[in-house]
């Protein structure tokens, strides 16, 4: 038997301080729901819009895998090994941030906004030294199936991370069907729609909803519009060793 969890979009934190309008599936700054604090190993959703130029100061992360999906306009990169680079459209970033790593984010583009999706899992290591990564994806490899874009394997498709997880992008036409298997036992998914509406095992979603499903083998997928959705496999329980 499945066990289910559903993230409505209007359900969803929201925090608007003018130059950054974000809404967070999961407990994050000042919004807190103790019903909401993660999913098994995904501890951040968030789903960001930029104004033009402006971003993120430098600030510092450790001990988590920080993925960013930009969904439209370009986002600049900086940290404090040395990287500076402009994400965008068909972009995956990631970052482990390990002993500690200090970064920024802007929007590249004076004329219009950027929208990403911040994501931060829970590593299987901790104390690891800080690592980071970006790929270009070909948008036509998720059309009408899915493409991984993260895996816990450097030699696999996509960027890859310290912990069990498998993250694929899919977008479908109106009525395409498909499935998804799940990677590891013991791990559930959640599913977050970028854009229409789709049904996952009998569950209606619409645009920016969340569903997590856990206790299962297999996902079916029905596209009920033109929609584009992000799978995220992850371990339901989150066990971690010190790396020295």
């Amino acid at each position: 038997m499945s066990n289910t969890i559903l993230h409505k979009a209007e359900t969803r934190g929201d925090a608007n301080h003018g130059w950054l309008h974000s809404r967070h599936t999961f407990s994050f700054a000042n919004y807190h729901d103790p019903e909401r604090v993660h999913f098994g190993a995904l501890r951040v959703l968030n789903d960001d819009t930029v104004e033009a130029g402006m971003g993120f100061g430098m600030h510092p992360h450790d001990n988590m895998e920080i993925i960013s999906i930009p969904l439209e306009g370009d986002l600049e990169h900086k940290d404090s090994m040395g990287n500076v680079s402009l994400i965008k459209h068909g972009d995956v970033q990631v970052m482990s941030a390990g002993t500690g790593i200090y970064h920024s984010e802007y929007n590249k583009n004076k004329d219009q906004q950027v929208k990403f999706l911040q994501i931060w899992v829970f590593p299987n290591q901790k104390k690891v030294k800080p690592r980071y990564d970006q790929i270009t994806l070909n948008l036509a490899d998720r059309h009408n199936k899915l493409q991984q874009i993260l895996s816990p394997n450097a030699d696999d498709a996509g960027v890859w991370i310290y912990q069990n997880a498998w993250f694929h992008l899919g977008n479908f036409d109106k009525g395409v069907a498909s499935e998804y298997n799940l990677r590891a036992k013991g791990n559930g998914v959640y599913a977050f729609i970028l854009s229409g509406s789709v049904t996952i095992n009998n569950q209606p979603l619409n645009s920016r909803d969340g569903f997590g499903i856990w206790d299962v083998d297999a996902l079916s997928i029905t596209a009920d519009s033109d929609a584009e959705i992000l799978l995220m496999e992850v371990p339901m329980s989150v066990l971690q060793e010190n790396r020295e």
